[in-house]
């Protein structure tokens, strides 16, 4: 009984202190890097952030650049997977990098782009609502799908 008493008071306390029940945020490996990715810092965090839209990030390297705005266009070379690990598009595997406006991709990228300095490296979760939705995209991104990204932004036009 006391126990149970206790373990209640230790709950409510960080309950009133936090402002939230005591959670563990759980750590998650990092991403197997393709070829030609660059260096992670070393104090990359283990853990994602999540945003108020449900965007989840990680910078895993620190830019020394200004980070985009949702009207600049950006140079990325980014790697593209499914919860399941099947690659569905790769800058890297096609050795070349690509140029858009983050205002003509999915919401996610708009908005995780823009959380990375140029030169930083950033690994995104992005929720079907951020992404591509109901409709999915073509025959390798399935309605509903959650979509992860690698991204290094190369420069901020």
């Amino acid at each position: 009984m006391q126990r149970q008493m206790f373990g209640a008071i230790l709950s409510l306390t960080f309950f009133l202190f936090l402002g939230v029940p005591f959670v563990s945020a759980q750590e998650v490996a990092l991403p197997a890097m393709p070829a030609g990715a660059g260096a992670v810092d070393q104090d990359a965090p283990k853990k994602f952030e999540t945003t108020a839209s449900g965007l989840k990030y990680r910078v895993l390297r620190k830019g020394t650049g200004a980070a985009p705005k949702a009207t600049n266009s950006v140079e990325v070379n980014y790697h593209g997977w499914l919860d399941n690990g099947k690659i569905f598009d790769s800058s890297y595997r096609r050795n070349q990098s690509i140029s858009f406006g983050l205002n003509q991709v999915i919401k996610g990228w708009t908005e995780g782009m823009q959380l990375v300095g140029k030169g930083g490296m950033i690994e995104l979760e992005i929720p079907p609502d951020l992404g591509y939705g109901d409709r999915g995209a073509g025959a390798d991104v399935p309605p509903k799908a959650t979509l992860h990204f690698l991204v290094e932004l190369i420069d901020v036009k």
